[in-house]
């Protein structure tokens, strides 16, 4: 039996209509120029790892420009966060609401640092409809490390990984996933990555939306 969902914010949980990526642009285009569209190509290959991680691949280990850049983002997603342009994706409060119902514990798991992390569930009113969240800074590495997974089966009291479930919509979800040992690993097609790219990932199931999930954790 499922006794812990770890599911992912952005592109699993939570719509940005693209402002995420709006946000990298914004934090890499005065340093990189040209190699703009070459860096985001890589963002969206690394989507669901650490930013700050992204960042210093980018600038070459470069910590003082990791770390202004990973600065501009956060400015530039709150900023989008205030203004209204992240929401649900269409079915996740009720796969919320419903899993809870069924009595397994949810954690938000994202690369976002957790003052961004918690300003998105705040303006979400999610609060109340999740038991823990949790940032990379929070367990050591960020995604595909396994770090946060174990954390919150540490926090919340279960004992087996086995009965653990992850969902997210990039390979790094799956990667994590998996190196934690979880019963389910699923896949989301709603965000990042697309489907030949998440079968090419060690997982347990592909589905087409967070909504499904429900049914295969406790159907």
């Amino acid at each position: 039996m499922i006794r812990l969902a770890v599911l992912d914010m952005a592109g699993t949980t939570v719509s940005d209509d693209g402002a995420v990526e709006r946000a990298f642009i914004d934090a890499v285009s005065s340093q990189l120029g040209d190699g703009t569209e070459r860096a985001l190509e890589y963002v969206r290959a690394t989507m669901g790892q650490s930013k700050i991680v992204v960042f210093r691949s980018l600038f070459d280990g470069d910590e003082e420009a990791a770390r202004a850049a990973n600065r501009r983002f956060e400015r530039a997603f709150d900023a989008a966060v205030d203004r209204g342009e992240i929401g649900p994706i269409a079915g996740a409060e009720t796969a919320l609401a419903d899993l809870r119902a069924a009595g397994v514990r949810l954690c938000l798991a994202t690369g976002f640092s957790a003052s961004t992390r918690d300003r998105i569930i705040d303006a979400l009113g999610w609060r109340g409809s999740i038991d823990l969240a949790l940032s990379p800074e929070d367990a050591g590495r960020g995604r595909p490390y396994p770090d946060m997974i174990l954390s919150a089966l540490l926090r919340l009291g279960v004992d087996d990984v086995r009965d653990v479930a992850v969902a997210g919509d990039t390979t790094s979800d799956l990667l994590a996933g998996t190196r934690a040992g979880a019963g389910v690993v699923a896949g989301v097609l709603s965000g990042a990555h697309d489907r030949a790219e998440l079968e090419r990932a060690p997982h347990t199931h592909i589905i087409d939306s967070v909504a499904e999930l429900p049914a295969i954790l406790t159907g």
